[in-house]
């Protein structure tokens, strides 16, 4: 899930905090990739009138296809790709998990429901909410991974933890992920969109946490406050805090703590019976991970082996030898070529003086200004336009 309406608050408050570019953008960049989050986009994306790939035999290959070309995508654009599995999940992400079960329990009785008696659309609905990600999807992607020369690492727990940490050591450039938490994690740039197909055209979309903090004049720790109070995956929402609140409760108060202090006597909010905050953000400040100089965290991109990829695409799930061969001979022309070193992996990134801070923030808050004044003007203009009496014929 991540966190609620975050992007939202960070295209509101900070836009120049998130980049969008073409993937061609990220050449010679080093990413660590969110891959159960991507095996799960990939469960629901590439499929053939609203069913998941099939080999021969019945088996699901949706996911082994996306990784697959995506990843190809990625190796053709200069990225050096490192996919990172999620773990067992914390004990505090339970409750979440036990209520996305729950939904995708009723979804499948939905789906067959609209099977018998819905249209198509309610049958491509329902059956998208009971798709999830198995230990054999992941086992599969592995063993593709290792074929193909690509690198991947499963962490202890959160994948998109493991990312952040990997990042913030400089190991790669960026954590990739759909999910707007990994900034909470704090991973100093996220990517999001990366693994998207390359038909839907869309942006990949580069966020920089140094920018979302200057621009909601927060520490780390009161930007990991806000995303709790946004609700997270560990503890429930407050009903009826929405993301302007929430953004002036932390504002206000600074603390969680003072929040909650806040609200408790607030007859306008009701806390959980249980909302163990606290917990959430040790897991946000403290994660369980690999600390970015543990040799599992020592990987390198190698030659894809040819005959292992025929023999696992081909022969046991019934691709294409001659897209399978071709995909091959890409991973070994980019892994022979070598990567074009970016210059941003010279310098050190300098840090903003005061007085660019305050510039920084007053063309924010200019922006924000014009987006207001277009936003009244349009609203305006539709005003008018529905009062004018219509013609008669």
């Amino acid at each position: 899930m991540g966190i609620k309406q975050l992007t939202q608050v960070i295209k509101d408050n900070c836009p120049d905090a998130i980049k969008e570019g073409e993937i061609k953008n990220q050449f010679g960049r080093k990413v660590a990739i969110d891959a159960s989050m991507s095996l799960y986009s990939f469960l629901i994306a590439v499929r053939s009138e609203g069913q998941q790939l099939m080999s021969d035999t019945g088996e699901t290959t949706s996911h082994l296809m996306g990784m697959f070309y995506r990843t190809l995508r990625m190796v053709d654009n200069g990225i050096k790709p490192l996919y990172v599995f999620d773990g067992a999940p914390p004990k505090l992400k339970s409750g979440e998990l036990a209520k996305r079960f729950q939904r995708k329990s009723e979804a499948q009785s939905a789906e067959q429901e609209a099977k018998e008696t819905g249209t198509a659309e309610d049958v491509e609905k329902f059956s998208r909410r009971t798709v999830r990600v198995t230990r054999e999807h992941n086992q599969e992607a592995q063993r593709l991974l290792t074929l193909m020369g690509i690198p991947y690492i499963v962490a202890p727990t959160e994948a998109e933890a493991q990312c952040a940490v990997l990042a913030r050591a400089g190991k790669v450039y960026a954590a990739a992920s759909e999910d707007m938490d990994t900034l909470t994690f704090n991973a100093p740039v996220l990517l999001r969109k990366l693994t998207f197909a390359e038909q839907r055209k869309e942006p990949i979309q580069e966020i920089h946490l140094d920018s979302v903090l200057e621009g909601l004049e927060m520490d780390l720790n009161q930007f990991i406050d806000l995303c709790i109070l946004l609700g997270c995956d560990y503890v429930d929402p407050i009903k009826g805090i929405g993301p302007k609140v929430a953004l002036n409760l932390i504002r206000e108060h600074k603390t969680l703590e003072k929040v909650v202090a806040h609200l408790q006597k607030s007859e306008k909010y009701t806390l959980p019976d249980d909302w163990p905050y606290q917990d959430a953000r040790a897991l946000f400040l403290e994660p369980d991970v690999r600390s970015a100089d543990d040799p599992e965290c020592d990987f390198k991109w190698e030659g894809p082996d040819v005959d292992g990829l025929v023999k696992f695409l081909v022969e046991e799930k019934g691709f294409s030898e001659e897209r399978v061969r071709s995909g091959a001979s890409r991973l070994t022309k980019n892994q022979k070529s070598g990567q074009q070193s970016r210059l941003e992996g010279f310098f050190q990134v300098k840090r903003k003086t005061e007085e660019e801070k305050k510039t920084l923030k007053r063309k924010n808050e200019e922006k924000l200004e014009e987006q207001k004044k277009k936003q009244k003007a349009e609203a305006k203009a539709k005003k008018e336009a529905k009062a004018k009496p219509k013609m008669s014929s």
